[in-house]
């Protein structure tokens, strides 16, 4: 069971050290700052965050529970490898739920919201003449957040953010591998608005978020030599 500190100030649960340790190194993960191989010493954590090697482990068995590290015999925890194969099923597990999330989201999305995913399109558009794949990647994430988390089906949205955390942590930006998807995902982000604006029915929405998402792993699997299958 999980104790939690009590905060003097604010009476309210304070983040234990297991806590702050689970989320400074799942962070690092995802941002690529312990990038795929990356070696995770426990006393080297502990004294940069200030804590005992005891919640370091903790937080990195949690970590392994979600696939994000492995513990090698004689070397300890390292970040997860990138795998074309584990992309690919992150990939196809990611257009599934967060194709049925933005379904059942766009009926509920308002005028304001879609005019922020517009923006945040343009955003994109503008960022393709000095192309920066990780901050590309980003803008793309935060786009697509803004569409599925309207989705009334709480599980269904942390299961897609799960999904999001995997695949972050098995390839930093598939932009990187295949720039050249760039322009063609954000005209489909177009297509995407104008579906959801004009009323798409929200099976159709799916469909299209779904097939999206699957365009993007058939460019970077055909980048990589490989059949989709």
């Amino acid at each position: 069971m999980v104790s939690y500190m009590i905060s003097a100030s604010s009476g309210r649960p304070a983040v234990t050290k297991s806590q702050l340790a689970y989320e400074t190194i799942k962070a690092r993960i995802v941002d690529g700052s312990y990038g795929p191989g990356y070696r995770l010493v426990l006393d080297q954590i502990g004294r940069e965050l200030d804590v005992s090697a005891v919640p370091v482990r903790e937080a990195l068995r949690r970590l392994e529970a979600e696939e994000l590290i492995e513990f090698e015999r004689n070397v300890g925890a390292r970040v997860i490898a990138i795998d074309p194969a584990a992309y690919r099923h992150a990939m196809q597990t990611v257009a599934i739920v967060e194709g049925a999330a933005t379904g059942l989201a766009a009926p509920l999305l308002t005028p304001e919201t879609l005019a922020r995913a517009r923006a945040l399109n343009d955003r994109m558009r503008r960022s393709l003449a000095e192309f920066d794949p990780l901050a590309f990647t980003a803008l793309n994430a935060e786009f697509h957040e803004v569409l599925f988390s309207a989705c009334p089906n709480p599980n269904l949205v942390e299961l897609v953010q799960r999904c999001w955390t995997r695949l972050a942590a098995v390839r930093d930006s598939t932009f990187s591998s295949v720039p050249g998807r760039a322009p063609r995902s954000v005209e489909e982000h177009d297509r995407l608005l104008d579906l959801i604006e004009t009323g798409g029915d929200p099976g159709e929405v799916e469909q299209f978020a779904r097939g999206h998402r699957l365009a993007t792993l058939e460019a970077y699997l055909a980048r990589e030599g490989e059949v989709l299958r």
